[in-house]
């Protein structure tokens, strides 16, 4: 089940404008909304940044679970399956991240080992991986994800080849997180030293000693007041609004209380997000924890169940409107909804109640604490979930990911 049905080939994204555009062309927030757009038809999260580890405990997934998920960069995906769900249809609106999902999935299933899978997505500087991609995974992809692979940039490299790099420093969200290290270079910071901290007492030290301050630098507080300055973190507009509300009115008061999560709530061994953010890589084997997709442990689980994924270029309730009543029994939203409009946070949760099985849940994250929905959605659809709100809150205050202000867990009610 691992084909992209025949939505695809890729094509200029139509989906992505109906998701974003909230104003008019001509307007400053209608061109804001659009230059977002052209930037996220490319390539923006190279990994997920939405922890797994919390989605499948608050999910309480388990054999034979039947998943709607949005796609992103396809690590969440990969951990699922080693719960071994029926089936999982992976949704997503950006045609690079459904080639990259499509490469995910072709590696696991097509290269010759985990060793192999981890030389591709876990370390840097693997020269041989395009070589790999030649050998093994081009003959096994369709023709829309091969064009995706193999196009040729200016230099006449062909796109593969930011494997044989790092392909992590690529994408919007890698090259947001480069200019974040070059900004601190500015003020003489090198965010990688904190992963000399041996304990959560020195990383909270080497925060408030050298990373926060930067956040204080007038020309930061410049930079993070205009909306394209998230962009980068796959943030739109409109989302850009929802996220100031969580500080005190400056962007740079709720990043950096964010990445005081990443850098102090927990230990660096067993965060790799903070690795990303920190080191703009994985740790080796034997370093620190690795996505479960890229842990040994688990190979041979993911491999087999692998084929229980289809990917959709599609957008989440229009897939759901294909579905039988009653057909589905967890559905993972991320942060979708904060994009949404009124009316369309209701077509969505008309398909979603209509879809779900008994003891369905939903999770889904907000840029802002509270979840999207209360005054939102019709009471009439509302009143037949139960918001978990505690353990929502229990979940978010162990999510690793920590970009995020909300984590939100929905039952469907007896």
């Amino acid at each position: 089940m691992t084909d992209v049905s025949s939505e695809l080939p890729f094509r200029r994204n139509r989906h992505l404008g109906k998701a974003v555009y909230q104003n008019r062309a001509l307007s400053r927030a209608g061109l804001s909304e659009r230059l977002f757009a052209l930037l996220f038809t490319g390539l923006v999260y190279p990994q997920i940044w939405e922890d797994p580890d919390i989605d499948m405990e608050a999910m309480e997934l388990a054999e034979g679970h039947r998943i709607v998920t949005i796609a992103s960069g396809g690590c969440n995906i990969l951990a699922y399956l080693t719960r071994s769900p029926a089936q999982i249809d992976a949704v997503d609106l950006n045609t690079a991240h459904i080639a990259l999902n499509k490469l995910k999935l072709a590696a696991v299933t097509h290269l010759p080992a985990q060793a192999d899978l981890f030389r591709f997505f876990g370390e840097a500087g693997t020269s041989t991986n395009s070589v790999a991609y030649d050998r093994f995974l081009a003959p096994k992809l369709d023709a829309a994800t091969r064009r995706y692979w193999e196009k040729r940039n200016l230099r006449g490299r062909r796109r593969i080849e930011t494997f044989n790099r790092n392909f992590y420093q690529t994408g919007l969200l890698g090259l947001f997180i480069t200019a974040g290290h070059r900004a601190a270079k500015l003020y003489g910071v090198d965010p990688s030293r904190i992963l000399q901290a041996n304990d959560i007492e020195s990383q909270r030290r080497f925060f408030e000693e050298e990373l926060a301050p930067v956040f204080e630098k007038r020309l930061m507080k410049m930079i993070l007041s205009r909306k394209s300055s998230l962009f980068g973190l796959g943030i739109p507009p409109a989302q850009y609004d929802s996220l100031i509300t969580s500080g005190d009115g400056t962007m740079a008061s709720v990043l950096k209380a964010r990445l005081e999560k990443l850098a102090c709530d927990f230990p660096l061994k067993d965060n790799y997000f903070a690795w990303q953010a920190f080191a703009r890589r994985y740790p080796a084997q034997g370093e620190g924890t690795l996505p479960a997709y890229l842990d040994k442990q688990n190979y041979d689980k993911i491999r087999t169940n692998a084929d229980r994924v289809a990917v959709h270029h599609i957008n989440f309730t229009e897939l759901l409107a294909k579905k039988p009543a009653a057909s589905v029994d967890r559905y993972i939203l991320l942060d979708a909804q904060d994009w949404m409009t009124d009316d369309q946070l209701n077509a969505l949760w008309t398909e979603v109640t209509r879809t779900a099985a008994p003891g369905a849940r939903v999770i889904f994250r907000t840029a802002a604490e509270d979840s999207v929905l209360p005054g939102r959605i019709s009471e009439s659809l509302l009143a037949q979930w139960r918001y978990a709100e505690e353990d929502s809150r229990n979940f978010h205050a162990r999510d690793r990911s920590a970009i995020y202000g909300g984590f939100h867990l929905y039952e469907k009610a007896a």
